[in-house]
């Protein structure tokens, strides 16, 4: 059996939802029956914009989840007052761009390292376990570890997106990118554009503990519903490390 966490992100069930201005699909009660499922955790990620999640969206899951509940946020000062005052379980500090469709790379730990030293700071003391976001480089995960963040949460877009021959280096970079991280004292998680086909070379990648995955298991539920959706996920996550 895996011993790893899947965070089930339900960002994109808001994003249906806000195609309407509707009062449905409820992000959290897709996180309760995610849970149910057996989802070890939920992930959500308030933007400045508000393009999917709303603010109380963020209050209902925080009353509503029962396992670990981890908000991501930009280094935006209001969206940190938010985090800080969240409840949260975790925090993933994310990078944010308005004209993005989706997050579309790594935080900048090296430029941004004086913000994201405070940032880490603050979380911790609100009393989160903080990840920091980021690209499979050595460089910026030095400097995770040096502001203090005990978690880093690998961006494995690259991987995600690419084929054949590179989509093999993408995958050694993360797996030496877990390696070093460990080395100098981070843990590490997982997350970005993972799918029912491409996550199990990521799953078994030994000193990976918690994955995130939102969009493909939003959109395989829309035809199979959430209860098989989840199991089937947990499947393959649990197969990739037997």
């Amino acid at each position: 059996m895996s011993n790893q966490r899947l965070h089930v992100n339900v960002d994109h069930v808001a994003t249906i939802r806000q195609a309407r201005r509707a009062v449905f699909p409820d992000p959290v009660e897709w996180a309760i029956r995610c849970e149910a499922a057996g989802a070890h955790g939920i992930t959500c990620h308030l933007r400045k914009d508000r393009r999917h999640m709303q603010d109380a969206d963020i209050h209902g899951l925080r009353e509503a989840v029962k396992t670990l509940l981890n908000l991501e946020s930009s280094l935006d000062e209001s969206m940190l007052k938010i985090a800080e005052a969240s409840g949260a379980d975790a925090f993933c500090l994310v990078p944010e761009n308005r004209l993005e469709i989706t997050t579309e790379g790594g935080l900048d730990a090296i430029r941004e390292r004086p913000r994201l030293a405070d940032a880490v700071a603050r979380l911790a003391a609100a009393g989160g376990v903080v990840s920091v976001f980021i690209d499979p480089e050595p460089a910026q995960l030095d400097v995770a570890a040096a502001v203090g963040a005990p978690f880093v949460e690998l961006h494995t877009g690259a991987y995600a997106n690419a084929t054949g021959a590179v989509r093999a280096a993408e995958l050694n970079r993360l797996i030496a990118a877990t390696v070093h991280a460990r080395s100098i004292g981070l843990r590490v998680n997982v997350g970005h554009g993972l799918d029912f086909d491409n996550v199990q070379p990521v799953a078994a990648i030994e000193g990976v503990e918690e994955l995130n995955i939102g969009f493909a298991m939003v959109a395989r539920a829309v035809f199979e519903g959430v209860d098989p959706t989840v199991k089937e996920m947990l499947r393959l996550i649990e197969e990739a490390r037997a």
